[in-house]
């Protein structure tokens, strides 16, 4: 009796190890084939401003979007994350340095880059949150080219991205942005600009850049990995949209609640640093839109 317990234990435990190990090829398969796909996109044509003006409103941008936290403040790149299960998550050296953008990287491959997510080879750039910058006007990311332009160049070689077990189930069921160039509108138009005394539509135009980790609604979600924080909901159902616009402005500013207590150490607050008060006021009164 004994022996006939565990030989059906252990068909069963076989089982169950045969069918994580299908499971598993369908998720790395089927991963494999949508990075190594290439997108036919054709980018729009920009017009940059290479002026003292566009260069330094670009210096800021890349700030508020948070390129030179994740490319490093020299945009030479950097590990982000480098676990075995999850992968080793970093970002590309985006200067003309040894290591960095190849010679025939020109405007329309930022454009590719910045707004579609995708190489040179129209193939996805793993993690670039595309879908984040795809809204911005021309002028935004004109500016940011027009800087990009000026930063000196970083000679590092890339440090390959290598997606872990964990990292492929994650990216299928999109509890990490693996692709971002999939909820990308690549047939859109650059947006159109949005004066910043239209409070609610460019607070709008703003908060695209938090929608990737607190949601398209910022109505917050889960830990995007396992062991993290759940991400909180920033409109009036939310603790954040009980604050008053100065709390909120204070909070990102300083990256301590009105309680008293630390943001989340893997919450970027410091990026908003870069922007001014009326934009992080605009952000705040979108966000307390939301119902």
């Amino acid at each position: 009796m004994f022996r006939k317990i565990l030989k059906i234990s252990g068909l069963v435990l076989g089982s169950i190890v045969a069918f994580v190990a299908v499971a598993y090829l369908v998720i790395y398969i089927n991963m494999r084939m949508r990075i190594t796909t290439a997108y036919d996109v054709n980018p729009e044509a920009i017009h940059v401003s290479y002026d003292s003006a566009s260069i330094a409103e670009g210096a800021r941008l890349v700030g508020t979007r948070a390129c030179n936290d994740c490319h490093n403040p020299d945009f030479g790149g950097r590990v982000l994350l480098d676990d075995p299960m999850i992968g080793r998550i970093s970002t590309r050296n985006i200067t003309r340095g040894k290591g960095g953008l190849p010679d025939d990287f020109d405007e329309s491959d930022w454009v590719m880059a910045i707004k579609h997510g995708l190489d040179q080879q129209k193939k996805p750039l793993i993690f670039m949150p595309a879908n984040e910058f795809s809204q911005m006007s021309e002028r935004d990311i004109a500016s940011i080219i027009a800087y990009m332009s000026t930063v000196p160049p970083v000679d590092r070689e890339d440090s390959p991205i290598e997606i872990g077990p964990l990292g492929y189930v994650l990216g299928i069921f999109d509890v990490i942005p693996v692709i971002p160039a999939e909820k990308t509108n690549h047939t859109s138009r650059f947006a159109p600009e949005v004066s910043p005394t239209e409070t609610l539509a460019y607070g709008k135009y703003l908060a695209v850049v938090c929608t990737n980790c607190h949601g398209p609604e910022l109505k917050g979600r889960g830990p995007m990995i396992p062991g993290g924080l759940p991400i909180p909901d920033l409109t009036t159902t939310g603790q954040a949209g009980k604050w008053s616009h100065g709390d909120f402005i204070k909070t990102l500013r300083t990256g301590i609640r009105p309680n008293g207590s630390s943001l989340a150490d893997d919450m970027p607050w410091k990026m908003t640093l870069s922007f001014t008060e009326e934009e992080l006021t605009a952000i705040h009164t979108y966000a307390q839109s939301l119902r």
